[in-house]
């Protein structure tokens, strides 16, 4: 076991913990075996879920057992928001959102094969709707309900802020003694002693915490611990996760691999050495390099490059990854458009500036026009200023001729056709 503690002070991911010193102490005596919650509130993660999945595969190669917990039963209910209630979803969508989640976590974590004996620091992979959906009300209430102050629920910053408002459900008001309950049952089950999350998690996870100190009274597993990571906030002040066309999900069907690496490899150089610390497995050596080089030929991007290659292959796979790194070369000129995939190109356009147009290719406007069209310029003059220039270019094809007009060989994959303006400005037009 190498100093998880440490490791996590180094990346800055610790916010809060109950008692630093005693949960050291439990680790060193460990093994441990730790829990995070997934609530399927969509049908598919995102990348404001990576640092939690990520700290639990950190302690795992620390020599630690992780629980990754579906909410299949607090999912139906939902954790309470700031600002107004929750739709509740059918248990039929929630149901095919557990299945959904259960599969994106199965990726990060190391597990038991098929077939073999489970080893001590194997991954277990846990839905609540299996005690929650047998709970009886009246032993609940009597059971779990009797351990919670309601001066002590009601004094919780998202109850106040609801309170002053349009108030809140009593559905929602007992979500934390649902999540409670939780690590009351891992406890029982499991031995889990320790329940990670987001900082925004404190008081739900310090309330389960009081709950297994209550009920079970730490035997026979021992004094139970709660710790949460630092919510990441961007340097120019948006949220991360998000870009221009919403979340950036784990979902290849929801957020291509091309954004998907896109989303890293863009990232701001005040932000990038971070995220480096938080995402990614390599060491503190490499991260230091990678630091210097970004300092030295800040142009060079290597620092977003190894976090996009990396993380796109965590969670893509390394096919996809170097799929992904093919388009981007061909996009700027670097390899063969004609060798990428429908799919790809048309995940690449996707980010781009683009004309969307129909008809047979022999109907469509001059080159110049598209150009304008899809946005890449501003203009048809400023489109044919370009070609005149020697900064126009079709499938990284010079365009010299202001008159041009597109071909049927250029037309990639029977709908694409690349765009250039310059060295880095990338657009495009797709045939419907």
């Amino acid at each position: 076991m190498t100093d998880i503690i440490d490791e996590l002070q180094w990346r800055g991911l610790i916010a809060q913990t109950t008692d630093l010193d005693a949960l050291r102490k439990a680790i060193a005596d460990g093994p441990i075996t730790l829990y995070c919650g997934f609530d399927p509130t969509a049908g598919s993660l995102h990348v404001g879920h990576l640092t939690q999945i990520l700290t639990l595969a950190r302690f795992q190669q620390a020599g630690h057992r992780p629980i990754a917990l579906v909410g299949g039963g607090t999912g139906l209910i939902g954790d309470p928001k700031p600002s107004a209630e929750r739709r509740l979803n059918t248990v039929e969508t929630v149901l095919g959102w557990v299945e959904a989640l259960r599969g994106q976590l199965s990726a990060f974590l190391r597990f038991t094969p098929q077939g073999e004996a489970p080893r001590p620091t194997d991954a277990i992979l846990a839905d609540n709707g299996e005690w929650l959906s047998g709970i009886n009300a009246i032993e609940f209430l009597r059971d779990v309900g009797k351990h919670f102050s309601v001066n002590q629920m009601l004094a919780r910053d998202t109850v106040k802020s609801r309170l002053d408002g349009e108030g809140m459900s009593y559905t929602e008001f007992s979500y934390v003694l649902l999540q409670s309950y939780d690590f009351v049952q891992l406890y029982r089950r499991f031995g889990c002693t320790l329940q990670t999350g987001g900082s925004d998690q404190w008081g739900n996870i310090t309330a389960g915490l009081d709950l297994v100190r209550r009920i079970e009274g730490n035997e026979p597993h021992g004094q139970a611990h709660a710790l949460t990571t630092n919510l990441l906030t961007k340097a120019d002040g948006t949220k991360f996760g998000k870009t221009e066309t919403g979340t950036v999900w784990l979902d290849p069907e929801l957020t291509s691999p091309y954004a998907f690496y896109q989303f890293w490899f863009n990232a701001d150089d005040r932000d990038v050495l971070r995220y480096l610390k938080v995402f990614s497995f390599r060491s503190r050596e490499e991260i230091a390099e990678l630091e210097a080089l970004t300092a030295e030929r800040p142009q060079a991007r290597a620092a977003q490059r190894a976090l996009a290659e990396e993380l796109t292959t965590l969670v893509h796979g390394a096919d996809e990854c170097r799929n992904v790194v093919d388009a981007s070369l061909a996009l700027f000129g670097r390899a063969e458009l004609s060798e990428l995939d429908g799919r790809t190109l048309e995940a690449a356009l996707a980010e781009v500036p683009k004309a969307e147009v129909a008809g047979p290719v022999s109907d469509l406007p001059a080159v110049a026009d598209l150009f304008a069209q899809s946005g890449l310029t501003p203009s048809k003059s400023a489109a044919r200023r370009a070609i005149q220039e020697g900064g126009a270019y079709v499938n990284n094809t010079k365009v010299t001729d202001v008159e041009a007009r597109l071909s049927e060989d250029d037309v990639l994959q029977g709908r694409f056709v690349v765009l250039r303006k310059g060295k880095r400005n990338i657009g495009g037009v797709v045939l419907g």
